[in-house]
């Protein structure tokens, strides 16, 4: 709609379902197609498959999800820091054995709250 009316679009992702009913993602480039008296005549697209990426995203986003329960439910304490020394990681282990939520923990110092 955008490119018909002479907006042209860059890098918008569509689903498109093939016929065998499964879905592809493309990342398509709209541009407004005009003719000899410049009106609008129609729209060309151009178009990248970028459905492996789409998977190989999808299952590093699941794999992280599963890091982040691990982290979360380990029997161990595990807390982490930012590059200025402030809290960033705090399991519910380390929550337990603190006394000190995750909410009360995070972005404190580490060393002069903590230790």
């Amino acid at each position: 709609d955008n490119a018909l009316q002479g907006n042209e679009t860059s890098n918008y992702e569509l689903e498109f379902w093939t016929k065998s009913n499964e879905t592809r993602y493309l990342l398509v480039n709209a541009t407004t197609r005009r003719g000899e008296d410049n009106n609008v005549v129609g729209v060309v697209g151009v178009a990248q498959d970028v459905t492996e990426s789409k998977k190989h995203d999808r299952a590093v986003a699941a794999m992280a999800n599963e890091l982040r329960q691990l982290v979360d439910t380990a029997n161990a304490p595990i807390f982490g820091i930012d590059v200025n020394g402030n809290v960033n990681e705090w399991n519910e282990k380390t929550a337990e054995v603190t006394g000190f939520s995750k909410e009360e923990a995070f972005h404190k110092p580490l060393v002069s709250t903590f230790i």
